[in-house]
């Protein structure tokens, strides 16, 4: 008999080169007799026989082979095959060892994504692009089983490989969508916690196997395979936090003390193959943890896939891929749950900046620049050794908005932490003359990428109202946190880099010179509300040579602890909200090493407990007391009382709330000499309660102070009508505030 297909059509199926095998795999009408029927293709390489069986009358058909690479026909009648009314044939092979497998053909399904989906992600605006690129468990036809989707316009083919398929490139081969050049394939019968990897063979070029950059979870690193995973079948209970925070339960009056983690680092599973402490572990350690120490929120280091370890993160590979170091994408989900459920909420690190090299990741995807640029001067970092993402491609800009929804959707998290904003904002950044290329109007300005931070933050604000964006910005752009109708980026918050580098630099002076430098405090406040600022000791400020916080003090052992306190106090006491990196809370003396948990030992001292009951009653004071917290981005909320005893290096203000009237006086000495009989103008008469005191004994201080406080004179001074007379401790903060009960 011979053969319905074209001949010429074989080779490209066989050979792994063509663009849609359905033309010549599956079902096929066909005239025979006169009549309809069907003529059925699979190619079945290492098959020695197979048969099309029609499992409602529990017959089968003998195929022919017509091709002896295992290309396999047979001719039956209509009724064997119609989806719509969920008839589907199978498929049985067996194999040179005897093996028989029945399976349903894959090429019997027709595809799943919409020209309407296609539509839009070739327009860059399909925001839960998630839902359709990826591996995805589908039912057709009463038949169950994964739906797979990936982006590789260039690509001369692209087929799934998997442990299902012996990683046989020819077995499931994937059918492309022109124009947009997206290929997709359902393979029935497929199951989660399969291992896959996307075959991408390059036009007239090599074959190299991807990871899928939609994939929801992949292997334990060193290994790469994606696996299969179903995020939709999780049963949260945190309805009454997600409630709170659509109604503004995240606004910015509200206080935010951010405690900053790297999972893998804060503590050791000792007892464990990696060590590596499973989210669920975490969650309950860290929620604990963080109720004792009045920490509002965690800010996570990177927990998108990633194949370095010591990137921290930083270097994504998998960036819809909850790292499979801590645990499972649903193990992540309790931890935010949990989370949620103790009133913590949850930020992690997004990295929309660059991505890694590695060969299964991005670069190079489809055998071209497809996510990255393909000039050096517009699509590698010169720092880090990475690719830069081309912000003016449509589905790239809907690849990186859609994963950020992502995060916030799947997984509920409070807000995003964008790193590295400054590289994107710059087509210098870091680069030397002639190493970069202009925007069309002769600028540094990163125009393509300038518009994607907008479109990403309305996107983000928009479906997820209450959610926060925070920028870490460190040049002096302006607007990164003002809306984008008003000509912003759109961020909720700012890191404060230049509060940061000032206030350490300024610490790291001895205190007998710190009067030669007492711009670099009052300095911030200059610009103190053109943003809205986070004042941040992050992980940056600990690392690469710099040391722990506490090592960075000037001083003998016992000035170097107070100059932490009063670091810290200053800190808090400061507009913006706050954010401190783990180990910093205790005076941890080791600079952080990701290979290392947290120097849990040193808490066996009384300076170290020391410094962690400060940091618990800091985080009370500032969660109680509205004007630590209510006005942190305007100048209501703040007022010098004395900005100019540089001799002294003494500097005073006031905190106001939104009700102005409550207030509270903050006296920070910057230096180991106690002031006594020290006058402070204040706005009213009365008993001025000491509410706070760094130096105190329970925190390792001296205990000079002025408890339980002090009476207010009618007294002018700092042009004020009313004066009291403070005791200000060695190199401390006292907050006092008005008793008027």
């Amino acid at each position: 008999m011979r053969s319905t297909v074209d001949v010429n059509a074989i080779n490209p199926v066989i050979h792994g080169y063509h663009e849609n095998p359905f033309e010549v795999l599956g079902p096929h009408v066909i005239e025979e007799n006169g009549r309809q029927a069907l003529a059925v293709r699979a190619y079945l390489p290492q098959s020695q026989q197979a048969w099309l069986v029609d499992p409602r009358a529990g017959e089968s058909k003998p195929m022919r082979r017509i091709h002896p690479a295992g290309l396999f026909e047979a001719i039956c009648g209509p009724e064997m095959h119609d989806v719509e009314q969920g008839r589907t044939y199978q498929l049985r092979a067996v194999n040179s060892a005897g093996e028989q497998t029945t399976m349903h053909d894959p090429y019997a399904f027709p595809p799943l994504l919409s020209e309407y989906d296609l539509y839009l992600l070739g327009e860059g605006r399909h925001w839960q692009s998630y839902e359709k690129l990826g591996a995805h468990v589908r039912t057709v036809s009463g038949v169950t089983g994964v739906n797979f989707a990936v982006w590789a316009p260039n690509a001369e083919s692209v087929s799934i490989i998997g442990d299902f398929n012996g990683w046989d490139r020819r077995k499931h081969a994937m059918r492309k969508h022109v124009p947009t050049g997206v290929w997709e394939l359902f393979i029935p019968d497929a199951k989660p916690g399969l291992l896959y990897k996307f075959s991408v063979k390059a036009r007239g070029g090599a074959v190299t196997e991807k990871c899928d950059p939609y994939g929801f979870a992949a292997e334990l690193p060193p290994r790469t395979a994606n696996i299969v995973a179903d995020l939709n079948n999780y049963q949260w209970k945190d309805h009454e936090w997600m409630a709170r925070r659509a109604e503004g339960g995240n606004s910015l009056d509200a206080p935010m003390s951010i405690y900053e983690v790297h999972l893998g680092s804060w503590k050791k599973n000792h007892g464990g193959e990696t060590q590596w402490m499973n989210y669920r572990d975490l969650a309950h350690q860290l929620v604990a943890y963080c109720q004792e120490m009045g920490f509002t929120h965690l800010e996570l280091m990177p927990i998108s896939e990633h194949p370095f370890t010591g990137s921290w993160g930083y270097q994504t590979v998998g960036y819809y891929a909850a790292t499979s170091r801590y645990g499972t994408p649903e193990d992540f989900m309790y931890f935010v749950d949990y989370c949620h459920q103790n009133g913590i909420g949850v930020l992690i690190d997004w990295v929309p900046a660059h991505f890694p090299k590695d060969s299964h990741g991005l670069a190079t995807f489809d055998g071209t620049a497809l996510y990255e640029h393909a000039d050096p001067r517009q699509g590698e970092h010169p720092d880090w050794g990475t690719k830069v993402f081309n912000y003016g491609r449509n589905e790239v800009r809907n690849f990186l908005t859609s994963n950020a929804l992502f995060w916030l959707d799947k997984f509920h998290i409070d807000g995003l932490r964008v790193d590295a904003v400054a590289s994107m904002l710059y087509l210098d950044y870091s680069r030397n003359d002639g190493e970069w290329i202009p925007n069309q109007y002769g600028g540094r300005e990163n125009l393509e990428a300038i518009s994607f931070l907008k479109e990403f933050n309305e996107q983000v604000h928009q479906q997820h109202p209450g959610t926060l964006t925070v920028a870490e910005e460190s040049t002096a752009w302006g607007g990164v946190s003002r809306p984008t109708y008003l000509g912003g980026l759109g961020f909720s918050l700012k890191w404060n880099m230049g509060w940061m580098n000032d206030t350490l630099r300024y610490f790291r002076h001895e205190p007998i010179h710190r009067q030669y430098h007492h711009d670099e405090l009052t300095f911030s406040l200059i610009y103190a509300f053109t943003e809205n600022f986070t004042l941040p000791f992050s992980h940056d400020e600990v690392v690469h040579g710099k040391g722990a916080l506490l090592d960075q003090m000037p001083g003998d052992l016992w000035q170097r602890f107070a100059n932490l306190r009063l670091l810290y106090s200053y800190q808090w006491t400061h507009p913006g909200k706050k954010l401190l990196f783990m180990g910093c809370e205790f005076g941890q003396w080791n600079e952080w090493n990701h290979d290392h948990e947290l120097q849990w030992d040193l808490l066996q001292w009384d300076t170290h407990q020391g410094v962690k009951k400060m940091m618990a009653d800091l985080n009370r004071l500032y969660r109680n007391e509205k004007s630590f917290h209510q006005v942190d981005f305007e100048s209501g909320g703040f007022e010098w009382v004395d900005c100019h005893n540089y001799a002294n290096s003494v500097l005073s203000y006031l905190r106001r709330a939104e009700d102005p009237n409550d207030f509270t006086l903050v006296a920070c000495n910057f230096t180991p000499v106690p002031r006594h009989n020290y006058r402070l103008g204040v706005p009213e008469g009365g008993w001025y309660g000491e509410i706070f005191n760094s130096d105190s004994a329970y925190y390792g201080g001296s205990n000079v102070g002025n408890y339980p406080g002090v009476m207010a004179e009618e007294s002018e001074s700092h042009g004020r009508p009313f004066s009291i007379e403070l005791t200000l401790p060695p190199l401390s903060v006292v907050v006092l505030k008005p008793n008027r009960g």
